[in-house]
């Protein structure tokens, strides 16, 4: 008796073993199929995101498939079928709630468009870059925390992908790739204020007028889309008086990747033209100015009154 026939024999007399054997030969087929698939379009499909797409489709039939084969394959018939799906989704619900959650928030993200690599998003409380989605976590380049401004911290968070149906997610990119910022001056009493005005209006559109322009047509497909009024993306200046200096609030639109450089453009363009102004212009400064101080008359032998 050669080996294939020990095989076969072998396979005969035992048929829990025979079955087990298939299902695994099943599995190294589709997984052997499908990492080969993977493979192909990796290097045949040029553009990173539709290759990034290509691999995650790819994944998620693969775990469908093997499901399907895993409750099939081990239940003989459509009637067997049925009720192990019914058995094994209660029993799933019930142990593995966060797990499914997981699963079809991937789904919900994915389909829905909730968010994608390369976006700015804030969710449960953690804003970073959308670095990759999987069937069970989203992974952030955290910004922010210890870090001033918009930084990366350079801590990679993953976060399971069931919190997008427990709280709000804050998407920066999506639709609207522009934030409103604001930029706050004191302004100091006496100065000239209409050249401070006009100084910081035309640097504020010197700096933004590329911004302005690309967030105009953004804003079209934004106002079509949803249901929301027209918006100013032009720069705008409001003026308060307070107890210390006059306020100058610059609030202006930018890119949402480029806050930080873009204030600190301001402000240095700003405190320049203010330096050239010869003085009409001045920024003010918390100090305190002792008005009058009452004069003590004292006399040498005099007795204090009590």
């Amino acid at each position: 008796m050669n080996t294939w026939e020990s095989i076969q024999y072998w396979l005969t007399e035992h048929p829990t073993s025979s079955q087990i054997f298939k299902y695994v030969l099943w599995v190294v087929i589709i997984v052997f199929l499908l990492q080969f698939a993977r493979r192909t379009l990796k290097k045949r499909l040029p553009n990173t995101d539709t290759r990034y797409k290509s691999q995650k489709i790819i994944e998620t039939i693969g775990y469908i498939l093997l499901i399907i084969l895993t409750i099939s394959y081990f239940t003989g018939n459509i009637k067997d079928f049925t009720l192990a799906i019914g058995l094994l989704t209660a029993g799933i619900t019930i142990t593995l709630q966060e797990l499914i959650l997981s699963i079809a928030g991937s789904l919900f993200i994915f389909f829905v468009k909730v968010y994608q690599p390369g976006d700015r998003i804030e969710i449960n409380g953690i804003k970073g870059d959308v670095i990759d989605i999987n069937s069970m976590y989203t992974t952030m380049m955290e910004i922010g925390q210890w870090i001033s401004s918009d930084n990366y911290s350079g801590r990679i968070v993953k976060l399971s992908n069931a919190f997008v149906f427990k709280g709000p997610v804050y998407n920066y990119s999506q639709d609207f790739p522009f934030i409103w910022d604001e930029l706050n001056l004191p302004i100091r009493y006496g100065s000239d204020v209409e050249m401070a005005k006009k100084i910081v209006i035309e640097v504020a559109r010197e700096v933004l007028s590329e911004y302005v322009q690309k967030s105009v047509e953004q804003w079209k497909h934004v106002v079509e889309k949803y249901y929301i009024e027209d918006a100013i993306v032009d720069p705008t200046l409001a003026i308060t008086l307070t107890d210390n200096w006059i306020r100058f609030n610059l609030r202006y639109i930018v890119d949402y990747k480029k806050r930080r450089h873009t204030k600190n453009r301001l402000n240095e363009l700003i405190k320049k033209a203010f330096d050239d102004s010869d003085g009409k212009v001045q920024l003010a400064s918390a100090t305190f100015e002792i008005v009058n101080i009452p004069v003590l008359d004292i006399k040498k032998g005099d007795t204090p009154r009590a």
